[in-house]
């Protein structure tokens, strides 16, 4: 009975955003996949988004309190063995070992791993309720835990994903009330390490390329200097000329069919919304996505309990600085990297990891009622 009164109460707007955006990308996928030896991949889709449905609807009756305090100490435990023991019976896949065969499922422990991270996170500063927080006792902490996992994903290499962990570091220190200057000097610090990269790349490139792994600086390299290799840079200027070509209203697919967008189902996925639905069909995905975010920054607002506040603004960073890498590396606004488009790109952990996400975020806005007290 409380479980049918609950699935009642759910967000129904949210679930609808939910449907069409992978409506969306099953219908991408197709066109991806079409005429390819890939050809059928949209209906694996299909089923993957009813499977994560259902976790979805689990998720979101789940009263999200009864993960926090000890219990998420054990699933970040969990999470960061998964990490470790990718690294020796991992599958090796383009040169990447990132993921664990689970009979004929791939898992890329990394996307859940983002998930019992932000919940750490969350009960964390949570508990300074709403307080300028501490250096030594909670800004550190909070690092370290972010800084495990990118560790051991950076050795995978997956720099897309390590980025990820980095952006949702930032936002949700900064909403949990960090002082200014701590977060001026995290943010010099990036800024001075990515200039310390642009100025050797110039002016001691041989240096650089002892540091930097070879297939990151070609990715530098495309975007610093696109002309200087043709051929280094030949996707990102395709991926462009193919979301150009679509126009208002989109065409065949001419960049598609000869194969000129690798991983086009995938992490490209957003260049077959733009050559092949054009404009009109890249602005009503971005429309989803502006409604998507709106509705989760009403929901933290809305919320009485601070843990799920920040559960779900790690969430909304999430997928906002996975949005705009996934678009803008596609367009020229940042460099190429491995990252997936939020329930457009095909792939069964990414899926699973973002339905559960919004199930969360909706378990916050259907138990924000029951209010947690905090001690003055």
């Amino acid at each position: 009975m409380i479980f049918l009164d609950k699935l009642k109460k759910i967000d129904k707007a949210m679930l609808l955003i939910i449907i069409c955006l992978n409506a969306i990308g099953t219908v991408a996928v197709y066109g991806a996949t079409a005429g390819t030896k890939l050809e059928g991949l949209h209906k694996s889709s299909l089923l993957l988004f009813g499977l994560s449905m259902l976790l979805l609807v689990l998720a979101s009756i789940f009263n999200y309190r009864i993960l926090l305090g000890k219990f998420i100490y054990i699933l970040y435990a969990f999470g960061i063995g998964m990490l470790a023991f990718v690294q020796f019976k991992g599958e090796n896949i383009n040169g990447a070992v990132r993921w664990l065969s689970i009979g004929s499922f791939q898992l890329q422990p990394s996307e859940l791993v983002k998930i019992f991270t932000i919940l750490l996170v969350a009960d964390m500063l949570s508990k300074r309720q709403g307080k300028k927080l501490r250096l030594i006792q909670d800004v550190a902490p909070v690092c370290l835990i972010f800084l495990l996992p990118i560790l051991f994903i950076i050795k995978q290499p997956d720099l897309g994903t390590a980025l990820v962990f980095v952006g949702v570091l930032f936002s949700m220190l900064w909403m949990g009330n960090i002082r200014l200057r701590y977060m001026f000097i995290f943010l010099s610090t990036v800024v001075i390490i990515i200039g310390t990269i642009i100025w050797l790349y110039y002016a001691n490139h041989e240096l650089l390329s002892t540091v930097i792994k070879p297939h990151q600086m070609s990715r530098i390299q495309t975007f610093l200097d696109p002309s200087s290799d043709p051929d280094k840079s030949w996707h990102v200027k395709n991926a462009m000329m193919a979301i150009g070509s679509g126009s208002l209203t989109g065409d065949e697919g001419f960049f598609l069919e000869q194969g000129y967008i690798p991983y086009a189902y995938s992490d490209s996925i957003f260049v077959v919304i733009g050559e092949k639905y054009g404009f009109l069909g890249s602005a009503v995905l971005l429309l989803l996505y502006f409604i998507l975010i709106t509705r989760l920054i009403n929901i933290v607002i809305e919320s009485k309990d601070l843990a799920g506040s920040y559960l779900v603004i790690g969430i909304t960073a999430m997928f906002v600085f996975q949005i705009f890498v996934n678009i803008g590396m596609h367009i020229g606004l940042v460099p190429l990297t491995g990252i997936s488009l939020p329930f457009i790109s095909y792939g069964g952990s990414s899926l699973m990891t973002n339905m559960i996400a919004i199930g969360l975020v909706l378990s916050v806005k259907l138990h924000k009622d029951e209010i947690t007290i905090l001690l003055p």
